[in-house]
């Protein structure tokens, strides 16, 4: 599969065969692997395609999803934790013979992980080496799809060539790892690729083709064959390791266990995707039933499974949003177009939605406290507890770590952007403090000083001369106009440290207090000259402000991050894209002009190439 048709979705993920490895704690975890010209090995009835309802948990119209959410989610997950618990542990009698014989123990990672033996995959076994058609992996169905998954631990170092041998006689095209190789100074993984070259395990080649590495997955393409064979053939192998999605389920403070726990929940939410689209319907219970007859412990907390309903309710609400370049004009056109019923356009129907995801007040604490307010420029913008932006703080004095900035995920890299309200008089101290401790060399600023008769961003440099704010001096060292921004060169320089450092301003003067930019053409510019200076000046957090830090700034941020994805990939997602902002930093990409601007730039950025290789 080519990097340029990757799809974040999981259910495009999944192509035909998945394989996961699944680990403990806040990371990622296993692979998922398209496998095929499976035997049929067990006996396991796949998921009806009318379930009973004559049960406890009957599977649920998508329509009730959300109600029912809301339903078992009171009192701390009270009714979900009793569904969970009323989970058969292991619905019929099986044996793991194969995986208990001594000559395979030291082969498992965990003793209390194992494959059955009527669901176990079985390897072809080599001449003279008892027991060698074992491996710790379990074939699982998916909906309506008999073994379309595997589910396997990790690779240990003694297992390696066997996690090969697997990989090439069940015909692997794609494996989706959900972990780290070490969590937590624990190792969880052997490394089973090489960084670049090829190298030989067992009796497959193993050759490096290509790698990307993006802000949520690193993607890593392969040749493999089968060397010391007849079998002079190829086969072409996608990995794709996953970092961010899993980094908000695995926050919770527990174990998940190799295979099983994680993996568990992928399949699930991959299957119920698919029994939603046929259906109109999940059974998330009678699922993860019925895989749990074909590998223990599938799904290992109450955590988890209310994670796969969060999971299915986001794509019931939200859809898939993600689009090949070639259709964005085609889509646009159904977006202006007015929706039936609604009152109102696609556009508009679409960025509702974006407003209706609620702004997480508990989670603001240090922002609120009294010794800070006076700090914020605007009461409803303050920066969320797990990605505000801290600064050191200033010895004897309390509270002095407090900025009103937040670190934004960019899409190669996790707090590519600091997004900060414009300094107030008594904050532009703390914003160069700032600006120094995070090593940024790049300031956006997209509002003037004052608009319409009111201050908006106190000034942080000097028109000529030096600047001094507390330990720092800030030396205005160039100033140059262009079409729609004016470039500043600024020399800051820390006195205590006795050291300096050159900061680049880039300061647009085409956006409006209210409204937007006459057209895309000035973005495009500034973002093109943005990434440059940080090509120059090392990947640090660009530092993005207008007035309070949301509208403007988030509308930069999305853009940044939609059109270097065109670039990369030929894909846009503006939805997705807005919405990781705004779960960010309240109020990013403030009204429905600036989400539509968001588009429009898009297209006239597509719109300047003739064709889409241009984009590669």
């Amino acid at each position: 599969m080519a990097a340029g048709g990757h799809r974040t979705e999981l259910s495009q993920k999944m192509l035909m065969f998945l394989m996961f490895f699944f680990f403990p704690l806040h990371v990622s975890t296993p692979f998922l692997t398209p496998l095929f010209h499976l035997t049929e090995l067990q006996s396991v009835p796949l998921l009806a395609r009318s379930p009973s309802t004559n049960r406890k948990y009957p599977p649920l119209p998508v329509d009730k999803l959300e109600e029912e959410m809301n339903r078992r989610m009171a009192d701390d997950n009270k009714l979900f934790r009793e569904e969970f618990n009323a989970l058969p542990v292991c619905p019929i009698q099986a044996s793991c013979d194969a995986a208990s014989k001594e000559e395979n123990k030291e082969k498992n990672r965990y003793v209390n992980i194992l494959p059955y033996d009527h669901s176990r995959v079985h390897l072809t076994s080599l001449e003279g080496v008892p027991d060698s058609d074992y491996i710790n992996a379990s074939y699982i169905n998916g909906y309506q799809e008999k073994n379309k998954f595997i589910a396997a631990q990790g690779p240990k170092e003694e297992t390696v060539n066997d996690f090969w041998r697997m990989i090439w006689e069940q015909n692997t095209a794609t494996i989706v790892m959900v972990t780290n190789l070490k969590e937590r100074k624990e190792c969880k993984c052997a490394q089973y690729w090489p960084d670049q070259g090829c190298w030989t395990y067992g009796n497959i080649r193993v050759s490096v083709e290509d790698m990307m590495v993006l802000v949520d997955y690193t993607i890593r393409k392969f040749c493999i064959q089968q060397v010391r064979s007849s079998d002079v053939s190829l086969q072409s192998l996608v990995v794709d390791q996953y970092n961010g999605w899993v980094d908000e389920l695995w926050t919770i403070n527990e174990l998940i266990y190799a295979g099983v726990g994680r993996t568990g929940t992928f399949i699930v939410i991959d299957a119920m995707l698919d029994m939603m689209g046929a259906e109109r319907k999940v059974d998330v219970f009678g699922f993860v039933t019925r895989i749990r007859a074909q590998r223990c412990q599938m799904v290992q907390t109450d955590m988890q499974y209310v994670f796969i309903f969060q999971a299915l309710l986001e794509h019931y609400l939200y859809g898939d949003t993600e689009l090949e370049v070639t259709s964005l004009e085609s889509h646009l056109n159904k977006l202006y177009a007015p929706l039936p019923g609604a009152g109102c356009g696609g556009m508009e129907a679409e960025f509702k939605k974006l407003t209706s995801i609620k702004i997480q007040n508990d989670k603001m604490r240090t922002g609120n406290l009294p010794a800070n307010m006076k700090k914020n420029r605007v009461l409803q913008i303050i920066p969320y507890e797990f990605n505000r932006v801290i600064i050191p703080v200033k010895r004897g004095e309390e509270n002095t770590d407090y900025i009103n900035a937040s670190f934004i995920d960019g899409y190669r890299q996790k707090d590519s952007y600091m997004a900060c309200q414009g300094p107030l008089q008594h904050t532009i101290e703390d914003f160069w403090r700032m600006i120094w401790e995070w090593r940024s060399c790049s300031i956006v600023m997209l509002t003037e000083l004052e608009e319409r008769g009111q201050e908006k961003c106190a000034q942080y440099w000097s028109s000529d001369g030096v600047m001094v704010c507390g330990d720092m001096s800030i030396e205005l060292k160039r100033e140059e106009e262009s079409e729609s921004y004016t470039v500043r060169d600024l020399l800051v320089t820390n006195n205590r440290e006795n050291k300096a450092r050159a900061v680049r301003q880039f300061h647009f003067h085409g956006w409006p207090e209210v409204g937007i930019p006459s057209d895309g053409k000035g973005m495009i510019n500034i973002i093109a000259a943005v990434q440059k200076q940080q090509q120059q000046s090392g990947n640090h957090p660009i530092t993005v402000h207008c007035s309070a830090g949301a509208g403007r700034t988030g509308t930069f941020c999305a853009l940044s991050t939609v059109l270097e994805r065109v670039k990369a990939e030929g894909i846009l997602d503006v939805f997705q894209t807005v919405k990781s902002l705004r779960l960010q930093r309240p109020h990013m990409v403030q009204t429905l002009e600036q989400y539509e601007f968001c588009y429009k730039v898009v297209q006239e950025y597509i719109d300047a190439f003739s064709d889409y290789a241009n984009f590669k």
